[in-house]
Order: structure tokens, then sequence, then C-alpha cells
């Protein structure tokens, strides 16, 4: 049997001193300069723009001449032109929403550090918490043990390190190897089929009527007080700092506490959504996701001078949070776990599921009538129930009528069925072929 490759992804956190910090500080700023001057060099050398070859022999140049850019390996500064010139593929290709690429801010911007080629990290296990591994200008590092890797301790099974970035967080710089495992085809899924409709008040609820949910706070109540507590220390300090002076050391220090337990948060909600995922891929062979294109639905409310939004508070705190339960994550987690246990992922267009009764399906106004209750307004049905739990069973409804012609991923929409529309005062109107309308 044929064995297939996987690629995946591990973080660990590295343990550096402070001149080592100050080295991949200083590497991953050189990588941000370099990428400005190759995005010059390319758009705007003489007119029209640079190949390839012109880029890369002018960074071999630009090497010999410029001591700064000395202290970036070699191979670093080759995976910075390998990552432009995939920038710009990824921007001429239809089907990756990837915007143009431009110059990159001092502060705005990632701080990352390519190592490309694997057999050069020489990974070694310490102890059970501690590993090392060879990174170029420093020598070894040793880093925290989480999880077996492949090539290099019998747990982490047939494959191989095929390369590392190194990755300034909130917390810290960390190594994210990229992984290759080998693993024999997945059989079928055997398991029962569901659709799950994403929500704020309930996360995730299944057509199942089983409804998953996490804690509202990720932070404890201590952690709580304490963020609150450095926020007002933050806004006292900066309503102290005279205009126009370099924010204080004080106030860089205290954004970074608050950046720090806000990222302790998202380590919560990542495991969250890891562990939960998981046991949805493990139990389902297919499921079904709604197509949201969630950056327009976090659109802001505010409008124009000439025609300014309205409730734009309510939708600011709306969009605070869709960006908490980080929907978009939650499929991508869903996705490739589903794949992996031998189901799939579909997508189905999103209009109308949250309006349609499962029941019935018809489309009547008002039957939504909250946020989680969900009252079907036609006098010939008069479904009564949650609303997330009647979208998911729409949702279902919609793929399986949709003579198989759904797809799997971000392909495009699957036709549907014509659905019924009930007037406000009860009678019923012509039916309108229209699908998945609101």
């Amino acid at each position: 049997m044929e064995l297939e490759k996987r690629s995946r992804a591990h973080v660990a956190r590295l343990l550096l001193d402070q001149r080592q910090i100050a080295v991949l500080d200083g590497q991953a700023h050189n990588a941000r300069v370099l990428w400005n001057l190759l995005h010059e060099y390319f758009t705007f050398r003489q007119g029209r723009l640079a190949s390839l070859k012109d880029c890369d022999q002018a960074i071999r140049a630009a090497r010999k001449e410029i001591d700064w850019l000395k202290a970036l390996p070699a191979q670093a500064a080759q995976a910075v032109l390998k990552t432009y010139q995939q920038a710009w593929k990824n921007f001429f290709n239809p089907d990756h929403p990837a915007e143009r690429p431009t110059f990159k801010s001092r502060f705005g911007s990632r701080m990352a550090v390519d190592v490309p080629q694997g057999r050069d990290l020489n990974i070694t296990r310490i102890n059970r918490r501690w590993g090392a591994v060879t990174i170029p200008k420093l020598g070894q590092i040793r880093f925290r043990w989480a999880k077996d890797l492949p090539g290099v301790t019998k747990g982490g099974g047939a494959g191989k390190i095929t390369g590392a970035r190194l990755v300034k967080e909130t917390t810290g710089w960390h190594i994210v190897f990229r992984t290759q495992t080998l693993h024999a085809p997945p059989t079928p899924h055997q398991g029962p089929q569901t659709a799950i409709d994403r929500g704020i008040t309930v996360p995730l609820a299944l057509a199942t009527g089983e409804k998953i949910r996490h804690r509202k706070q990720w932070l404890t109540g201590g952690e709580q007080q304490r963020l609150l507590r450095l926020q007002r220390q933050a806004a006292r300090q900066k309503r102290a700092a005279k205009p126009g002076q370099p924010t204080s050391k004080h106030l860089k220090t205290t954004y970074g506490q608050i950046a720090r337990l806000r990222a302790k948060a998202k380590r919560r909600i990542i495991d969250w959504q890891h562990q939960t995922t998981a046991k949805l891929a493990d139990q389902f062979s297919v499921i079904v996701l709604e197509d949201l294109n969630v950056k327009n639905m976090m659109a802001s409310a505010s409008g124009t001078i000439e025609a300014p939004g309205r409730n734009v508070a309510q939708k600011r705190g709306l969009n605070r949070a869709i960006a908490g339960q980080a929907w978009g994550r939650t499929a991508e987690f869903l996705t490739y776990k589903a794949i992996d246990k031998g189901g799939k992922v579909v997508f189905i267009p999103a209009p109308g599921t949250s309006q349609e009764c499962h029941a019935c399906h018809t489309i009547t106004e008002g039957s939504r009538e909250s946020q989680s209750r969900f009252v079907c307004k036609n006098r010939a049905c008069g479904w009564i129930g949650n609303a997330d739990v009647n979208a998911a069973r729409t949702q279902m409804y919609r793929y399986n009528n949709a003579a198989g012609q759904a797809v799997t991923g971000r392909g495009g929409p699957a036709p549907l069925r014509p659905v019924k529309r009930q007037a406000t005062h009860g009678g019923t109107t012509p039916t309108a072929s229209q699908g998945a309308a609101a």
C-alpha cells in the first residue's frame, strides 16, 4: 500500500538569553528590510518588473557590500525571496484570497526568520521536558518538548522535519517545525452525518440537537481583574505622556503585560477548538457548514460623514463577539481533521439558513424571534425550538437535497431547491425560486 504524506506544523517555545534574543530580533528586522528592498527593486526597476534571477543576483551582491545584511543567514535571505515570490503567485491566483504584496512596517509586521533546511536543525531530545535544536549563528538552543517529532523519536512515526520558522510571539520566540509524516490512506468514515451552525450564544449547534458550549470567559476571575487594572494603568500612563514624545518604557511594559494575558486567553481558545473539532471528526463522516464570509460580516457600521451608520456601538460589540469565536479557525481545524479520519467537510451557501424553518421549509417573517429562539409563523407548522439547532437542521436538509452537487472545501456554491415564503398575515405567497434567499 502506498503511503501518503501529511504536512503539519508543531510550535515549541525557545529558551533564550538576552543576547540570543537580541540576535534573533536583529535577524528578523533584517529580513523585513530585505523584503522591502526586494519589493522596491522588483516593482520599480527601470520601469519593469524584475525577474527572480535578477532579485537573486541583487541579494548576493548586497550581502557582499552591506554589513548588516550579512547578519541574516544566507538561507534565511533566500527564504525571504521565495516567500516574496509566492506572495505574488497567491495574489494572481483567483482562487487564493491574497492581497497585493506591499512594504512591511517596523511595528505592524510579524517578526520571523526562516530555517528552510531541516537537515541543518540537528534536533535532539535532552530529557522529558526539553529538546535542543541548532539555529544558524546561535548554535544549540533548548526548546520546550511537548510532543514526539517524526524522524527524531520513535513516537513521532515515519517522516521527517523539512524545515522550521522562528517566530516572535507575545510570550517570546518560538520555533515552528514543518513536519512531514507518512500514513496509510484513511478508510472511508462510516459514522453518521451532521450539520453544525456556528454562533455566538451557542458556539456550535449540531443538527442532532446537541449544543457544544465553552466557558464564557477564557481568563479566570483574578486574571480578568488584573487585565482591567493593567488597562486602567495604561490609560493613565498614556494621558500623562507628553504630546510628540515616544512611548515610555513603563507604558511599553504595561502593554506587554496586557498582551501576555490576551495571548493566554487565545491559547485556551485554540486548545478548546482543537479538542472539540477532533471529537467531531472522530464521530461524524460528513460535516456540513455554512460558507460564511466572516470578513464581510465584521464590516464596520460607522458609515460616512454624509451617511453615518446606525447602531454603531452594537455592531462593534457584535464584531468583537464574532472575532472571539474564530469561526474560520474552527472550520479550518474541522476540515483537515475530518480528511485525516476519512470523512469530509462540506460548505453550503449561507443565506437564509437562519430564517428558514427546517420542519416545513418555509421562510416567514418574524420566525426568528431572538438570538436563541425560533418560532415558525407558518400556521400549518408552528415549530418551536432553538434557533441555532433549526439552522443546523436546515443546512443538513439543503445538503441532502442538493442532488450530490454540494462541494467539499471552498468551491462554488451548490444549487439548491426552491424555498417557499410565507406572508406575515398568514397567507402564502406564490412559490419563488430563490433557493438561498434571505
